[in-house]
Order: C-alpha cells, then structure tokens, then sequence
C-alpha cells in the first residue's frame, strides 16, 4: 500500500492537523469495530477470540520498532506503563528528564515516596550532557508534545551506555512516524491513540532483557500468566517468561481496533511515512518563511493579533501558548495551502 492508495481509508481527513492529540482511524479499523460491536450486541462474541487481535497488534508495533514481539508488552495508558518502568529502580535513585516534559512521563516517578527519587529535569538541548556515573535512569520523549521538538536520541542513547545508565523512552509522540528501533533503549512507551491510528485505551511497551526481570509486575493478572487461559484461577504464582509478564488486561473493543490501524502503517512504512510528514511540515515551515525541521509536528508562535476565526475548517491544537500542527500520511500539499492560506490571511 502506498500514500497514494492510502486515501480510500481516510474519507475525512481533508483539513485534518491535529494527530498529536488524536490520531484518525483508518477504515479497516472502523470496520472491524463496527464488526465486533454487531457480534458483541447479538451475543455472538467470545473472550478467547480477542487474543487473535491483541497478538497481531504487539505484533506489528513490534515490526514498527524494530523489536522483538517477545519484549513488548501490552497496557492501556502510558502513566501506568512508566509506573512499571520506575519498579526498577532502587532507593535514592536520581532520575533525569527534559524541562518540561509531558507529566506522564514525570508524575509517576514523583509520587514513588517510599524510593526517596531524586528526580531532577534540565533543557532537552543538555539532557545527554547531563547524563553522568551519578544517574540511574533517564526518562525522556522521543518527540516533545508541546514543541514537537525530536530529541537527540543518539546522543543520549550513547550517553546512558557510557555511563550504564537505564533508558525509558517516551515514543507517544513518534511511534508510527518516526523511525527507531526500540532496542536501543531499556524501555520505549507509548500510547497508541495518536500516531498509531487506534482508539484510546491501547498503549505498548518495549522492555530490554537487561532490566525485565528488575521490572515488577505490579498489575499482574490472568493475562499475565504464562498460558493465559490457565491462569484464571488458584495458585501458584505462573506469570509468563517474556515481557507478556508485565501485560495488562487489554480492553477488547479498542484492541480490535488496534490491530488494523498498526496493519496499516506496516504495510506503508515508517521510512515512507516518515519522509511524507516531515516533507508536508517542511513544506509548510518553507512557505511561513521559517528553518526546516526534523519533526512531523510544527509549533508557531502567533502574535496576539492573530484571528484564529482564520482556523475555521482545519483542526488544530494550542499548546504551551503555541499553534501545533501535525502532519501524518493521511495529510497532503492541500493541507499544507489551507493553513497557510489561513495563517497569511
């Protein structure tokens, strides 16, 4: 499938800017939900038939990032995933983060009282220079929601091998666009309802072999169990051998669907993707007389004159006081002349 055909799944896209808070759902995945939902109403659905979608689901994040399905994890929500993350820690670990990082990424490290974390933040410009002997783990965004800034993620990654110091990537913001591959990190996050197409509810994350069996699997349930459907009831404790330890117990609808969205972008790929965003934003950037980036996501700072009547017809997003527009492979040129269209006036 390429950009061209892509299209047909996305009917009402045109004027669309606004995937870093919700991403569109392609129409396979409209379809399957629609699907799911008529079997469910009529009595026909069966909770052993989920498993076949949330399996094709790590799978294809998986492939996205260049992971092994063996270390990928399921959840709902980044919070609780990065809550997981922080259990392998030990007391009195310092924890570093960029200035002004998205709070899911910081608030459950912050209320981890019983560790005594010293959690500290500095400019993303000198997070890996800030990486030392001293620091246990660094938490970062791949790509900064409020700014859509990309983060140096060579250089941190080799900062943190240096000083053997654990990596949690926050990838909410990149995965499905921007390519990476997860096992340079000890854990990549990230929530599925924006760049990854799929309803909200459905999040992943990749664990390296280096710290799985130092993560505790706090939220441990019957999906956790080594065979899940023996796991249902009685003791003993049979908690799978692979990252599947560490699942939370997937809320079937939005799995179903998950699966098709993340079809989707396999079949077109992340380096073609990649190119079509940040070409669209760079477009874009070009013709308001500004630098190119390396990000799908542009944030504009607008003087208080302007009328954002002018945005009626597009969907945008204002954060930290900024205008923030997101191109993703649903997006085209004639998006990229109706905002400009409105920002010129």
């Amino acid at each position: 499938m390429n950009l061209e055909q892509i299209a047909t799944q996305f009917p009402h896209a045109a004027g669309y800017l606004n995937t870093a808070s919700i991403g569109l759902p392609p129409q396979r995945a409209v379809d399957a939900l629609q699907l799911a939902i008529d079997k469910w109403q009529t009595g026909k659905a069966e909770a052993p038939e989920y498993d076949a979608v949330v399996t094709a689901a790590r799978t294809s994040f998986a492939s996205l990032l260049s992971a092994r399905v063996e270390n990928v994890a399921v959840g709902a929500q980044v919070s609780a995933l990065v809550a997981l993350a922080a259990t392998c820690l030990r007391p009195g670990s310092r924890v570093l983060i960029p200035d002004g990082e998205f709070t899911s990424v910081i608030f459950p490290f912050l209320v981890r009282d019983d560790l005594g974390l010293r959690v500290e933040s500095v400019p993303l410009m000198r997070l890996a220079d800030s990486i030392g002997a001293d620091t246990d783990l660094v938490a970062f965004s791949s790509v900064q929601s409020s700014s859509g800034e990309v983060a140096d993620l060579g250089a941190i990654g080799a900062a943190a091998a240096a000083n053997d110091v654990i990596t949690m990537c926050d990838a909410t913001q990149s995965a499905g666009w921007l390519p990476m591959n997860a096992t340079d990190y000890d854990f990549v996050i990230a929530g599925a309802y924006k760049w990854l197409l799929s309803p909200r509810g459905t999040a992943f994350m990749t664990v390296s072999d280096t710290v799985l069996e130092r993560t505790r699997p706090l939220f441990a349930g019957w999906y956790s169990g080594e065979s899940v459907w023996e796991s249902i009831y009685g003791l003993p404790l049979r908690l799978a051998p692979d990252a599947r330890r560490l699942d939370l117990s997937p809320g079937w609808l939005a799995w179903v669907g998950t699966a098709p969205a993340l079809e989707v972008l396999t079949q077109v790929g992340v380096e073609a993707i990649h190119s079509h965003n940040v070409g669209l934003a760079n477009t874009l950037l070009s013709e308001l007389d500004l630098p190119p980036s390396n990000s799908a996501i542009v944030s504009l700072d607008l003087d208080a004159t302007f009328d954002q009547e002018r945005l009626s017809g597009l969907s945008t997003a204002y954060r930290a006081g900024r205008l923030r527009v997101g191109f993703h492979l649903y997006n085209s040129l004639e998006d990229v002349a109706r905002i400009v269209a409105a920002i010129k006036g």
